[in-house]
């Protein structure tokens, strides 16, 4: 076999021989698609692959496992590239990208849907409401379906529909031996558990069948706030005893210069609050209206809608966020924990930096812990915090900035949310699958992929 590049005890086929095998699915450095092809979403991420391989089905998907199984090369997984932990590329490597694969089959009667990876959030949840239906995924309409589905998802429908892991029905995997796979509840029953939040260590999934809800017309939108101990505090308290249709998103953040924002606001600390009432309008008019009385509102953009409206405007191509950011769940915000938020927020030397405030429970919490890789079901807020910056040489001052201010506001909760971790150790993993979890899924990594073939994810460890 003619030799590419080598790394360590490794050997990645020649381009000429992956060109052959992959016929006009192979973006090498000599290809004028190369450099935006390397990109990910998130900046301060710089991998050169030997190739990108935009796989056309599951048989391509099947014969590129294959040769990383047995060849020794590094392999990226790549659905829609918003890993913040950068595993969507790699070093000399392989990246497997899933995003030409958008089949999308939809069957009304059952309503249910057999959609493949590389379909985005977006595209799905558009297509489906042309039925007035929806799968709950995330707040972000450019993030593929393979990551967030396999960590879990945490969305705009959480609370009425519970994470996106809890209306998947099947799904098809190409395990490390190249086999694919249906799994389901009864046809490998360990497998379709462990896929169910514990991300990519067991394959690559290829296509998901998903339950289908009536979701139509909403009532959501954006609501922006005045930041104080107490509103932020209220806010909270609002959405834990909201009806359970409804589902919030609450930023805390220093205002920018947006155009509907007054002028005096900005720069001064607002909630940005994302909202979905997932269910009658005229309910959901009524469901926001302790919310909007909380403070008067600096502006106010919530309105019946049609769900994908939900999902902001696409960013440019040349919009690749760095961050240091940190996940986490805790069970109050008080207004003790509210002005904690505040004074490091203002505290931050970033472009821009946000505390962001999901209040969980509902559907969610209803599913046992057991039943799934997901073991976070009883957490009560998801908190994700984050400093935005340019110059690289600041990120030492921004990390340490995340790391006391996620130790400022720490409970009782000690779990975290494996689709926000970053680049991170064993320790934050594993706090990702707590207890008898992490035990449990590193049987069905031992199972299915023994030698690690997997690895560039939140990894898992095979062990019997």
């Amino acid at each position: 076999m003619n030799i590419k590049s080598q790394t360590l005890n490794s050997i990645v086929p020649s381009v000429q021989e992956l060109r052959a095998l992959f016929n006009g699915r192979v973006i090498a450095p000599d290809d004028s698609r190369y450099e935006s092809a390397r990109t990910v979403f998130y900046g301060g991420i710089d991998c050169r692959p030997s190739a990108i391989i935009k796989v056309a089905d599951a048989g391509d998907v099947s014969r590129l496992v294959s040769l990383a199984r047995e060849h020794g090369f590094e392999l990226a997984v790549r659905s829609g590239g918003h890993s913040t932990a950068g595993h969507s590329t790699t070093e000399g490597g392989i990246v497997l990208d899933l995003s030409a694969m958008k089949d999308l089959q939809i069957d009304l009667e059952n309503k249910t849907a057999w959609a493949e990876a590389g379909l985005t959030a977006g595209e799905y949840t558009s297509a489906v409401n042309k039925h007035g239906l929806a799968t709950g995924f995330g707040d972000t309409g450019t993030v593929g379906l393979g990551g967030i589905t396999l960590g879990g998802g945490v969305g705009f429908l959480v609370r009425k529909y519970g994470l996106t892991i809890d209306s998947l029905l099947a799904a098809e995997v190409v395990t490390a031996d190249g086999q694919l796979l249906h799994v389901d509840n009864n046809s490998y029953p360990d497998l379709f558990w462990a896929i169910r939040g514990g991300g990519g260590n067991f394959g690559v999934a290829t296509r998901f069948k998903f339950q289908l809800h009536e979701v139509d017309m909403v009532f959501g939108g954006m609501l922006f706030l005045p930041a104080t101990p107490d509103t932020i505090a209220s806010f909270i308290a609002e959405a834990e005893s909201a009806p359970e249709e409804l589902s919030t998103i609450a930023n805390v953040v220093t205002a920018p210069p947006m155009p509907f924002l007054p002028a005096d606001v900005h720069g001064k600390p607002i909630i940005m609050v994302m909202m979905v009432y997932a269910g009658n309008p005229a309910d959901g008019e009524k469901a926001v209206a302790p919310f909007r009385a909380l403070a008067t509102p600096y502006a106010d953009m919530l309105r019946p809608m049609h769900y994908p409206e939900m999902y902001p405007p696409e960013e440019g191509g040349d919009y690749h966020p760095v961050a240091a950011s940190r996940t986490m769940f805790i069970d109050h915000v008080d207004h003790s924990v509210a002005e904690t938020i505040l004074n490091h927020l203002k505290a931050s030397t970033g472009s821009m930096a946000v505390t962001q405030l999901r209040v969980l429970g509902g559907a969610m919490a209803r599913v046992p812990v057991e039943a799934t890789a997901f073991a976070h079901r009883k957490s009560r807020i998801m908190v994700n915090l984050a400093a935005l910056y340019e110059n690289p040489a600041e990120k030492e001052t921004h990390e340490t900035w995340v790391t006391k201010f996620a130790a400022a506001i720490r409970q009782s909760d000690k779990g975290v949310y494996v689709n926000f971790l970053g680049d991170v150790g064993e320790a934050q993993i594993r706090a990702a699958y707590p207890g008898s979890t992490w035990d449990k899924l590193c049987q069905v990594k031992a199972k299915y992929d023994p030698t690690n073939l997997f690895r560039l994810n939140q990894n898992i460890p095979p062990k019997e």
